[in-house]
């Protein structure tokens, strides 16, 4: 598997790295003995570097079927004395958080991290823009915020750290911009992990019941007072003046950047449980304070109530001037405190003219060329037509939603989409189809089927089965027959699940051909009860990749007579352009899966000259 090499470099060297990677580097050097994560964008590439590196390095490495089995295998491991790290992104820690809390109260051995990757703004995140430092507040888990590269690196250690000296699970939060960023990362010395451990009997501990559930309650609280004055070392001022600027996270470097006189920058690197000897202490003496943090006013408001003591004539920024949605930038902010420290505002006139004349086209995402979800959202629409509800859930597949297709009426979460369905069912008699990916399938599909089969509405559920995690990487999942280190495994076969719910309308057909697929959902739609189509056929990227390494070439297809050809436009494939009201197709985009040769009239497309797979 491809990996950063200088994520294994020698301890004293300078490297560059992702903040992802740097914090795979960091646990590295912490001596963690073993991982499990489930694919979650901002978080990705952590789970995917310990994938590349795992043999290598010593450790064990596996994808889980959800986040919430990743974090318990991780709490597992612990348990018996082995260093663990489980990465995610913010909703990911929703399905974990079942387990994230009981974890809190009975502690852990080894050390466990838990990297939760949030997405302000939502670049890869289209459900919320939610804050999980409220989680730590919720669960009384320790929280570091890194703010740059180095600190990834760092701060992972210092997890591991505070994790095995309190026995308590810890928080690593990162933001996309820190995930993703890049830069200059001093290595230190990697330890030898410790993989091997041995789970030894506790019955005042492991058990969450009273009157043992006060007791450990009261050893988390005791814990968190113990955390706030050992690590109050994470927090540092840097500056001076009457006005002061408050920050954490990525907002730290964003005030940087401004390169602001007289003014006292502070920053904190643990944002739970928070100093309140370093926040007082930081307040005492301003008379204006600004709060730089994205999304919630949590450090806000901490400082507004320490404020009413240490310094009652403070007067303080956050909210009220800058928005409570979506990513900072050093221009955002800088427009917003202009007034009141009294510099120049940005002007971004010339910036907006500039735009104007480049004049970008608008472009939403779209599926790959040769995508096997396109050919299966126009084959059950041409079929069942536009009167039904389509239920959308999480992967490739949510790109149904945009033109033409129009078949994703809602998308709440991963597995939501056959509860949501039901809901529907119980309460109209609509029609509903449900869409569904193989990973998403195992992931949080298994109890909305066996719900839905138990209570038996009529709908057809349809798993789209590419073969692969293919949204965030291409990593593996129980049917894809390979382990998260790259061993070969038994897979499990969705169909086999399916049939041994009890559902008896079963049908396994080729994504690739409108034939099979259209005359599928025929058939289905016209059984009682509920239905299942799964429609198999590989990831046209991971099959690109597959046929680069074998040296060989996709077929290209072109168009070689005009009539009938308007259908392509309902089935939007991005190789296929219209200019002057006539259809070509680009050989440079055609990945040769055949199916817009199969919607048009015989003859008119027809395998053309080779092209390679570049």
């Amino acid at each position: 598997m491809a990996y950063n090499q200088d994520v294994l470099g020698k301890g004293g060297k300078r490297v560059v790295l992702l903040g992802n990677e740097a914090i795979v580097r960091g646990a590295l050097e912490a001596g963690m003995g073993f991982s499990a994560c489930y694919p979650g964008t901002p978080s990705s590439e952590v789970g995917l570097t310990f994938a590349g590196i795992a043999k290598k390095a010593g450790f064990y490495f596996e994808w889980s079927t959800n986040e919430k089995v990743a974090l318990e295998a991780c709490a597992g491991a612990s348990f018996c004395g082995v260093k663990s790290l489980t990465a995610l992104k913010h909703f990911g820690l929703n399905v974990a958080s079942d387990s994230v809390f009981p974890v809190a109260y009975v502690g852990v051995k080894g050390g466990l991290v838990i990297n939760v990757a949030d997405d302000p703004y939502g670049h890869s995140s289209g459900q919320s823009e939610e804050d999980t430092r409220r989680f730590a507040r919720v669960g009384n888990i320790p929280m570091l915020e890194p703010s740059d590269t180095q600190e990834c690196k760092d701060f992972t250690k210092i997890a591991f750290e505070m994790s095995e000296r309190y026995e308590v699970p810890v928080f690593l939060r990162t933001t996309t911009m820190v995930a993703h960023s890049t830069g200059s990362v001093k290595l230190g010395r990697i330890r030898k992990p410790r993989t091997r451990g041995r789970f030894v009997k506790d019955f005042e501990r492991y058990y969450c019941i009273r009157p043992i559930l006060q007791k450990m309650h009261e050893r988390v609280l005791r814990n968190l007072e113990r955390i706030e004055k050992e690590y109050n070392k994470l927090n540092r001022v840097e500056g001076r003046g009457k006005t002061g600027i408050l920050t954490t996270g990525v907002s730290y470097q964003y005030a940087r950047e401004l390169g602001l006189k007289g003014v006292k920058l502070g920053k904190l690197g643990m944002s739970h449980p928070l100093s309140r000897r370093f926040v007082s202490g930081f307040i005492r003496g301003l008379k204006t304070l600004i709060v730089l943090e994205e999304l919630e006013p949590i450090i806000e408001d901490f400082a507004r109530g320490l404020a009413k003591d240490v310094n009652p004539k403070l007067r303080i920024y956050g909210k009220d001037i800058l928005p409570r949605i979506g990513e900072y930038s050093t221009e955002l902010i800088r427009e917003r405190i202009a007034p009141i420290l009294k510099i120049r505002r940005p002007d971004f006139r010339e910036q907006d003219a500039r735009l104007k004349r480049i004049k970008l086209p608008a472009r939403k995402a779209v599926m790959c060329p040769g995508c096997p979800h396109r050919s299966t959202f126009y084959a059950v629409k041409k079929v069942l037509g536009e009167n039904v509800v389509w239920a959308g859930d999480i992967g490739c597949y949510l790109l149904g939603i945009f033109e033409p297709f129009r078949m994703q009426d809602f998308v709440l979460s991963m597995g939501a989409s056959l509860g949501v369905t039901h809901g529907i069912r119980k309460v109209s008699n609509q029609k509903a189809v449900v869409f569904i990916g193989d990973s998403t399938f195992f992931h949080a599909g298994m109890p909305g089927l066996a719900n839905m089969r138990y209570n038996d509405p009529k709908v057809l559920v349809v798993v789209m089965d590419n073969g692969i995690t293919a949204m965030t990487g291409h990593q593996p999942h129980p049917g894809t027959g390979y382990t998260g280190m790259g061993e070969r495994a038994n897979p499990i076969m969705i169909e086999d699940v399916v049939k041994s719910f009890g559902i008896k309308n079963v049908r396994v057909v080729n994504s690739f051909s409108q034939r099979e697929l259209q005359k599928a959902v025929k058939e289905l739609d016209s059984k009682p009860g509920i239905s299942v189509l799964i429609s198999r056929g590989m990831c046209r990227l991971l099959m690109k990749k597959m046929l680069k390494r074998k040296g060989r070439r996709f077929p290209v297809f072109r168009i070689v007579q005009g009539r009938g050809l308007e259908v392509l436009d309902k089935f939007a494939c991005p190789a296929i352009r219209k200019k002057g009201g006539k259809y070509y197709i680009n050989p440079e985009a055609c990945w040769g899966c055949s199916v817009c040769s199969q919607i048009v009239p015989p003859g008119a497309i027809k395998p053309g000259v080779k092209g390679d797979a570049k």
